[in-house]
């Protein structure tokens, strides 16, 4: 398929899914979409999902029409409220058209069950699903696939999210030895099957041609989901919220970080660190931080998000008064 023919003929607006599980690189990869419908001329809008009450990523999108669905899984607690902000962008691109729509589901979403409602009246007659690409975290997949380190929720979720997709991006292979890669490929294929492409990617950068060809066919497009469809509601997830942050040590935060229970697989939000007076952009994901100067000209305040399966708030929030008071 030629993109730019295709995104510029169509007459229902393209819709691409990102699905992944936390931190795999849902976002970056985004970015990069986004950063080619620019250079195309393209008016993108964007849906995100946020399983917490603050979507801390919002600066990274600026001058972009994005709905934000906070509190909630796509795929199961709030696909009324996706089926809302549907509407609402129906009527909004009456007046201010846009050329393709984006939805980035939470780490835990079956990618599946946002396709559902893409194949409901009134959006099967305004909208075309183009792919559902699926982001995984090379450098942690085969960790959140032993019996030992991980949960059966955990591995049900990856599963999920691979059989779903229609691209599979092994994004972080820049990290990961040549024969564990090898091992990485062969589970995932195993998993996917032959016939569904799997490219391999450092930091979400994807040839966008692949990225935006259509990759799911017309056959699939109609009323009839698999008969054995299921909601899993992801009971065990939780996002627990810090506020009223004080001026952080680095080097006691990311020790603080690294001692977090291995149920704890994502962490973001902003903080302010000793030493300067910058707001920084707080990313956490398998163990490792990551801190990004955010511009003087959003005010935001400083607040730490973490999510995982299974984690104690109790707990969390006694290790976290440590940390502030050491």
């Amino acid at each position: 398929m030629n993109v730019e023919k295709g995104i510029k003929t169509s007459k229902k607006i393209p819709v691409y899914v990102l699905s992944g599980f936390l931190g795999s690189g849902k976002t970056t990869v985004l970015l990069h979409m986004l950063q080619y419908c620019k250079q195309q001329g393209w008016k993108p809008g964007i849906i995100l999902n946020e399983l917490g009450e603050a979507n801390v990523e919002s600066h990274l999108f600026e001058n972009e029409k994005v709905y934000e669905l906070l509190n909630g899984c796509i795929c199961c607690t709030i696909q009324d409220d996706l089926k809302e902000t549907m509407d609402d962008l129906i009527s909004e691109i009456e007046r201010q058209p846009i050329d393709v729509l984006f939805i980035e589901g939470t780490g835990v979403a079956n990618p599946l069950e946002i396709q559902e409602v893409l194949l409901t009246s009134p959006y099967l007659d305004k909208f075309k699903l183009m792919s559902i690409i699926t982001v995984i975290d090379a450098s942690h997949y085969l960790e959140y696939q032993s019996v030992f380190s991980s949960s059966g929720e955990v591995r049900r979720l990856l599963k999920e999210q691979i059989v779903c997709g229609s691209l599979l991006v092994l994004n972080k292979t820049d990290i990961v030895p040549s024969e564990k890669l090898k091992k990485l490929r062969q589970k995932i294929m195993k998993i996917a099957g032959d016939n569904k492409m799997i490219m391999e990617c450092a930091y979400g950068q994807v040839t966008p041609k692949i990225l935006f060809e259509q990759r799911i066919q017309s056959i699939l497009l109609d009323n009839r989901l698999p008969v054995e469809h299921a909601h899993h509601h992801h009971s065990g997830v939780k996002a627990i919220k810090l506020e009223d942050l004080p001026v952080l040590n680095q080097r006691k935060l990311e020790k603080w970080l690294k001692e977090l229970p291995d149920s704890v697989l994502r962490g973001k939000g902003f903080i302010k660190l000793e030493g300067t007076n910058d707001l920084f952009s707080f990313q956490y994901a398998a163990k490792k931080m990551a801190l990004a100067p955010v511009p003087p000209s959003l005010a935001r305040e400083p607040v730490i998000i973490l999510i995982g399966i299974g984690i104690e708030e109790i707990q969390i929030q006694q290790s976290y008064k440590k940390l502030i008071t050491q």
